[in-house]
């Protein structure tokens, strides 16, 4: 696929509509892998061994004055960017859409299928690697069919928008120490734990479409929090399933509920506060029961958005790699060897696979894609590759020019996490695995407003 450029912003004829008519199509595909595929998620080998729930692509189509825009969001671990291109390019010649107007990201579930990266640690050779590898071979054909489908389902629609508030589900994962350090998940009720090293962001974005007499199209939801509360060895796509059901079931089973992660690198739902265990699938529902309890108070919150013929912009940045060294590559070849008895500590095994991906990269910068749609005068989605640090999202949001601006993570790519400057300097897990050099969080935040800034300007031409 040739590079996205800043500069380009296209407008796609379509169908004729009714001038300042929105349309909007709404679909969803499976995309559950086979019983025994192999799992994603942690550092150790696991295979399906059954299906609690299906995962879906699930896309939404929006056209206006002869643009179109798509957002697809899988449940998935993660998007590799290869993937990504292969559907943009199937979803080209289907639908005609370019790829800076297709927002392909995944929802970080970790009771999905391992999605083979290329890395040194690569799950998928630790299990069914035909299984793992065929699997990843068809998702681009049935994401671009989502696509396809929404696109033959666009329909005459309005668009609400309202902002839930939500802060007792989700929690800052890192913290300070007694010790002066800077801790990972420390456990429940730890004495050492000082406060938190970092916020949350509490905010639930709601997007609904319906058409002009009523009639629910979709709901999008928007919530930074870690997709790893089910666990086990059963496919699931975890607390956003019973959202949607719940959804479902007060608006109709015609409705879809589109579900994306925002900014959440930091983020879980683990309240160290209490004794209370927290994981399976009781865990996953209770989550999504209170998730959907707050999108359903903001629906009567809903505010019309007037929308626009939608506008779209990208731009890959080439961020640098962390420093190596030789005696860093000569440890970590011998750390990523060892397995039993012998295995190395957590965050030595991390680091080793972290150190052995840089190396093997010789040099060359990572591709990070940067993309962001607005949707009239008050509404912008941004697409961020990566486990994104929330300090950064609640940057982009803060400067961001429109009046609402939803995140989505893991977004036609996937870099491994993306800590704050700050982070690096702080250590543990995070930015011990990230494969970017420190500061290309910033940089990624700083390109989103300046993406958004100038789909601002273009709103406010005469005669746009």
């Amino acid at each position: 696929m040739k590079p996205l450029l800043a500069a380009c912003v296209s407008l796609l004829l379509v169908t004729a509509a009714p001038a300042g008519e929105l349309r909007v199509g709404a679909a969803a595909v499976v995309i559950t892998p086979a019983v025994g595929a192999p799992m994603a998620g942690y550092y150790s080998p696991r295979a399906a061994e059954g299906v609690d729930d299906d995962l879906h692509a699930k896309a939404l189509v929006l056209e206006q004055d002869g643009a179109k825009v798509a957002m697809v969001v899988c449940d998935l671990i993660s998007m590799p960017r290869p993937v990504a291109e292969e559907a943009r390019r199937l979803i080209r010649q289907s639908s005609g859409l370019p790829p800076e107007r297709v927002m392909i990201s995944a929802t970080h579930t970790h009771t999905g299928p391992v999605l083979p990266a290329g890395s040194s640690r690569d799950p998928s050779e630790e299990g069914a690697a035909d299984v793992a590898k065929k699997y990843v071979e068809s998702l681009p054909q049935l994401i671009a069919r989502s696509v396809a489908d929404a696109d033959a389902a666009l329909r005459p629609a309005r668009a609400s928008v309202g902002i839930g508030h939500e802060e007792r589900l989700s929690f800052n994962r890192r913290f300070f120490m007694k010790d002066g350090t800077v801790g990972w998940n420390p456990g429940k009720q730890n004495a050492d734990i000082v406060r938190p090293a970092g916020p949350i962001d509490p905010e639930v974005p709601v997007v609904y479409f319906e058409t002009p007499d009523g009639n629910p199209l979709a709901t999008y939801v928007n919530f930074a929090m870690h997709l790893d509360t089910v666990g086990g060895q059963r496919i699931s796509a975890d607390y956003p399933h019973t959202l949607a059901t719940l959804l479902a079931k007060v608006k109709g089973p015609e409705m879809l509920t589109v579900f994306s992660i925002g900014t959440a690198g930091d983020i879980n739902h683990i309240d160290v506060g209490t004794a209370e265990p927290q994981g399976g699938a009781k865990e996953g529902r209770r989550i999504g029961t209170i998730l959907a309890g707050e999108v359903l108070k903001t629906y009567a919150r809903l505010r019309p958005v007037q929308t626009a013929a939608p506008r779209a912009r990208a731009e890959v940045l080439k961020l640098d790699l962390p420093r190596v060294t030789p005696a860093d590559l000569e440890k970590a070849r011998k750390v990523a060897v060892k397995f039993g008895k012998d295995a190395p500590a957590f965050l030595e095994r991390v680091e080793a696979y972290k150190v052995l991906d840089v190396a093997a990269r010789g040099g060359k910068p990572l591709d990070a894609e940067v993309q962001a749609f607005a949707i009239g005068d008050d509404l912008a989605f941004v697409a961020l590759p990566g486990e994104i640090f929330v300090e950064l999202g609640l940057s982009v949001k803060q400067r961001s020019p429109f009046r609402h601006t939803i995140i989505a993570e893991l977004a036609n790519g996937t870099l491994g996490y993306i800590p704050t400057r700050r982070a690096y300097a702080e250590g543990n897990y995070e930015p011990v695995s990230a494969r970017c050099a420190a500061g290309s969080g910033e940089k990624i935040a700083d390109e989103a407003v300046k993406l958004l800034r100038e789909l601002k300007e273009d709103s406010d031409r005469p005669g746009r």
